[in-house]
């Protein structure tokens, strides 16, 4: 397989990790646009693995690595402006595609331009691969399992999370936001397209600021997350005849719920002004990002409440830095996984439960991203 952007922030770190962590074996190559950077990577990370140029600008560089490779895991982002060509490229070429975006627009549109292309030449386009959105994805699957089959099925999560974000992440964010209009567009456009499942309902938790008797204060949290969980359960018929998911935050207190709600509120009005957007993403560069020690110090917890059958569970999803070390974690094993593990036939864009579900699961809770039963 083939990480692209492995020079950039979080691409630097998802090769050292698959640099580090290959029991398997599996052959690796670094791709970008600027050998010398690369050349200077390897050279830090002291490994002997071939380096391809790359650039998401040449339509035929990306052809040709789509064409001499089984998986391509991308860093480049934002991916509403940079993503699209290699996306095209794995389509026409029948080879597997991982991201780790965030933006519902770029997903959207490439269900919309690709998928059938994808589905024809038997490409898996598996997007958000990082923290967005597999811990909310994979635990929503595992909580499902613990319930009863053939019921209807509820499931809220609960996201607690403590890191620093990165430039690049700001970038994609602020640009999210800045386009939410062609973003709503495009949604209709997949959804006229888009088959529903048929004799099953799928719907989400259109959920209210409320208190949970362990949480505290929680916050409809409006990320990509929920629509990745409800994909999974659409295609997934262990989801049950009827199947609903929320997704919330938990700012740690009434004051801190308060801040967070004017903080996104003032994100997103200033992302609608190109003078105050420019501001913004001026004031970040994309390359930047937290530090190694900082890193330690980042946490997350994903609490999952499920009923079903007059049975409830709650489950939980946890792990280290969400932003860059465990996200980096994440791309490399599902990366890993796609090119290694027997899966499920799949085609087309498919969620991270439905492409790799419990042989994904496995990987990552070998290395420290745990999923585990708190109640039932």
């Amino acid at each position: 397989m083939v990480l692209l952007g492995a020079t950039g922030f979080t691409g630097a770190l998802t090769a050292e990790y698959l640099l580090e962590n290959n029991p398997g074996g599996a052959k690796i190559a670094l791709a970008g646009r600027n050998l010398e950077k690369l050349g200077a990577l390897k050279d830090r990370l002291g490994a002997d693995v071939p380096l391809l140029k790359a650039d998401v600008t040449d339509a035929s560089s990306l052809r040709d690595l789509a064409e001499s490779t089984k998986a391509v895991a991308t860093t480049v982002g934002p991916y509403i402006n940079y993503g699209e060509p290699l996306v095209a490229a794995c389509s026409a070429a029948g080879t597997d595609y991982l991201d780790l975006t965030g933006e519902p627009e770029f997903v959207d549109l490439m269900y919309v331009r690709h998928h059938a292309t994808a589905v024809k030449n038997g490409a898996r386009l598996v997007h958000c691969c990082g923290f967005d959105s597999i811990p909310h994805d994979l635990g929503a699957q595992f909580t499902v399992e613990q319930l009863p089959e053939h019921v209807p099925i509820k499931v809220e999560g609960f996201v607690r999370a403590g890191g620093r974000f990165s430039g690049g992440t700001a970038h994609s964010a602020i640009t999210a936001f800045s386009r939410f209009r062609q973003w709503r567009q495009v949604a209709g456009e997949r959804k006229r397209m888009e088959e529903r499942p048929s004799g099953r309902k799928v719907s989400g938790v259109k959920g209210a600021p409320h208190r949970e008797a362990d949480l505290g204060w929680v916050l409809p949290m409006p990320t990509i997350d929920p629509q990745i969980v409800l994909r999974s359960g659409r295609a997934l018929a262990r989801y049950g005849p009827e199947f609903s998911y929320g997704h919330f935050m938990v700012p740690g207190g009434l004051p801190a719920a308060a801040a967070v709600t004017a903080g996104v509120g003032l994100v997103g009005v200033a992302s609608q002004i190109p003078p105050a957007r420019n501001f913004l993403l001026g004031r970040i560069d994309p390359g930047d990002g937290p530090t190694e020690a900082q890193r330690a110090k980042g946490w997350f917890k994903v609490r999952f409440h499920g009923e079903a059958g007059g049975e409830k569970v709650v489950t939980e999803v946890a792990g280290g830095d969400p932003g860059y070390g465990e996200t980096a974690k994440m791309l490399a094993e599902s990366a890993l996984c796609i090119a290694s593990d027997e899966l499920p036939q799949t085609a087309g864009q498919v969620t991270t439960a439905q492409a790799m579900g419990e042989a994904l699961r496995g990987r990552l809770d070998a290395r420290g991203i745990t999923f585990g039963v708190l109640s039932s």
